[in-house]
């Protein structure tokens, strides 16, 4: 065993940078983290590669803290690393790596590979706009939240839309999910397809979560769920982590805002939005209202002086025609006339002229102070 151990060392007698995949991790009381390094092979993901590692407490302390400033997370399962090692060797626990330092960058940057490739392959699937094509209900009231009910995110969220200032109320669902980790995308997508059963009932989807560490977001990066959201048959708004955070999720949603309350001021000024659209198309229609009956009004108005000046000019013309008739009636009274100096001939109650008249007859002449009775003694032709 001496031998072999002897024979490994001096093999590898410097530190090397090896890469693998962490597919466990314990921290002991003494300070000491010990972790298990894979390798996979990418045709099928089997394992072609093990090995033990141990982080001495002595560089632990500086590597840890270290490690989750650049990154935001702990040393955990599941992530790629780069890592600084010397191979060593033990009759009793056989081969192990020797952790010197660990390579935050390579772990970010192979996140942000894996992100870069969901994209790629999310448009080339022509998936990336079909979300944002659905058309948002005008008043988005009936929301189905996917959160966790015990995240402080949920609660500013429900606070913030509950208690805004106008009023405005919504009607809110809460699908509960797991929101960070590794089984989120699951979890979410298994929400999401209780509400996809229940669509009719909501206008939207919403997606909520505060922020967090680089490594408790990146399941928002994850294909799987990417391609669910840009397939909801319902409008999804994502608001997850801070103002900084952006990620697969956001850019195939209907709608991608900062922050869960962030998610809440915008429904809220949406409905302000419409508000403002319906005064003002209000205001519009009462004024052309206004101008139509004003103009109305006025046509009105110059039909009645037209109407009043033709019936004027008819009066007028109705009057100068009974002035004339009563002219005609008053120079054809036969009391004027006999005013004037002529007289009536009467024969039996009759008027006569000559041919009526016989010698002999009764005749009566009758003239303007009075009437004259006398018998024809000869009739003059």
């Amino acid at each position: 065993m001496g031998r072999i151990k002897k024979g490994v060392e001096s093999e590898l007698p410097h530190m090397e940078w090896v890469v693998g995949e962490i597919s466990q991790v314990q921290e002991n009381s003494s300070g000491h983290c010990y972790i298990e390094l894979v390798e996979y092979r990418q045709s099928d993901k089997a394992v072609v590669a093990k090995a033990r590692a141990v982080i001495w407490d002595s560089e632990y302390r500086m590597i840890k803290p270290f490690f989750y400033s650049l990154t935001g997370s702990s040393i955990k399962a599941g992530m790629n690393v780069l890592v600084k090692v010397k191979v060593t060797y033990s009759v009793i626990y056989g081969l192990t790596l020797v952790v010197y330092d660990i390579d935050p960058s390579y772990t970010v940057g192979e996140l942000e590979l894996r992100r870069q490739q969901t994209i790629a392959k999310l448009q080339q699937d022509g998936c990336m706009d079909m979300n944002s094509q659905l058309q948002l209900a005008v008043l988005p009231c009936r929301l189905a939240v996917v959160s966790s009910a015990t995240a402080a995110g949920y609660r500013d969220f429900m606070n913030h839309l509950k208690g805004n200032e106008y009023g405005i109320g919504f009607k809110t669902t809460l699908f509960n999910a797991v929101m960070q980790g590794d089984e989120a995308p699951g979890s979410i997508i298994a929400a999401m397809e209780q509400i996809a059963q229940r669509q009719e009932e909501y206008d939207a989807a919403v997606i909520i979560r505060g922020g967090g560490a680089v490594m408790d977001l990146v399941c928002f990066d994850d294909y799987e769920l990417a391609l669910n959201i840009a397939q909801f048959p319902l409008p999804v708004i994502v608001g997850v982590g801070h103002d900084h955070d952006y990620h697969v999720s956001d850019m195939v949603a209907h709608t991608s805002v900062k922050t869960p309350t962030a998610v809440a001021d915008f429904l809220v000024e949406n409905f302000l939005q419409e508000n403002q659209k319906l005064t003002r198309l209000y205001q519009r229609s009462l004024l052309t209202l206004h101008r139509k009956v004003s103009t109305e009004i006025e046509q009105v108005t110059k039909k009645q002086s037209r109407i009043r000046l033709a019936v004027t000019e008819q009066i007028l013309k109705r009057k100068l025609a009974l002035e004339v008739i009563e002219k005609r009636i008053e120079n054809a009274d036969p009391a004027k006339k006999l005013g004037k100096g002529y007289a009536i001939v009467a024969v039996g109650g009759e008027m006569a002229t000559v041919k009526d008249i016989r010698e002999g007859a009764e005749v009566r002449l009758v003239m303007g102070d009075g009437s004259v009775d006398f018998v024809v003694g000869k009739v003059l032709n």
